[in-house]
């Protein structure tokens, strides 16, 4: 068990880095969630000009990266755009967001009352910017910084490699990693749990409803303690969450979607 919250722990305790100023780069998605095309109505592509003209060093998500980049995504600030439009006004809010999804930066809203589609948007995003430029943000790399992120980073890629040669279904696996433990991954359709809210965190509770699992919040939005069970629930690049618990001596991990 130790060894399965070392890399969870790590991570709690290395504080995320809240100053703008020290991320190198921001990296835009070709398409936003609140849209439903690539670059629609050419809002990627004002965003990443504007971000620039603000004096970040910006890259689509598709786009070759710089070395370090590529090695360390935690270089990087993600922007996303939320669209709040109504009947008559369109409204748009940018945010920025670190590699653990923690939100850094949001702007205020921009609203344009213009009739078309195209202009109205990027009428708002211009008026959002409003609110970037009073980041008068410049790239300070501080020593501190970079150690943490890559720390986290290789702690999340050496755990994930370990894993990979260790993890034998039904087999023990080497006495240096999880020693004389018994690991069963099911493989099963993912059940939906949904999540209520309680002191601490969420009590995931499925159909029934029945309790399946209670979590307790960390510092990063994508990383649960499940309370009781010697484990974690984390979000995972599909969209959907995998519990990595205790029963007894073998250590069980499903998939779930969950509904929060």
């Amino acid at each position: 068990m130790k060894n399965i919250f070392l890399f969870l722990l790590v991570s709690i305790s290395i504080s995320a880095q809240k100053n703008i100023n020290d991320y190198k780069y921001v990296i835009v998605p070709k398409q936003f969630e609140s849209f439903n095309k690539i670059d629609k109505y050419q809002v990627n592509s004002l965003v990443k000009f504007l971000l620039k003209k603000n004096n970040f060093t910006v890259f689509f998500n598709d786009e070759q990266l710089p070395e370090d980049l590529a090695r360390n995504k935690c270089l990087a600030l993600t922007a996303s755009l939320k669209d709040n439009s109504g009947m008559f006004t369109t409204k748009t809010q940018l945010s920025l967001k670190d590699c653990f999804n923690n939100i850094l930066f949001t702007s205020k809203e921009g609203t344009s009352k213009i009739k078309e589609y195209k202009k109205a948007y990027h009428e708002a995003i211009r008026r959002s910017f409003q609110s970037v430029k009073t980041l008068n943000y410049k790239y300070q790399p501080t020593t501190t910084t970079e150690t943490n992120q890559t720390t986290v980073h290789s702690a999340a890629i050496n755990t994930e490699e370990k894993i990979k040669k260790e993890v034998i279904s039904g087999k023990e696996v080497s006495k240096d990693f999880y020693a004389k433990r018994t690991i069963v991954r099911k493989k099963e359709n993912f059940e939906t749990l949904y999540a209520q809210a309680n002191n601490g965190g969420f009590q995931l509770v499925d159909k029934e409803p029945k309790v399946v699992f209670k979590i307790l919040k960390t510092q990063y939005p994508h990383l649960f303690i499940i309370k009781d069970k010697n484990g974690m629930l984390v979000k995972k690049e599909n969209g959907f969450w995998e519990a990595q618990y205790y029963d007894k001596d073998k250590l069980l991990i499903k998939n779930y979607e969950v509904k929060f």
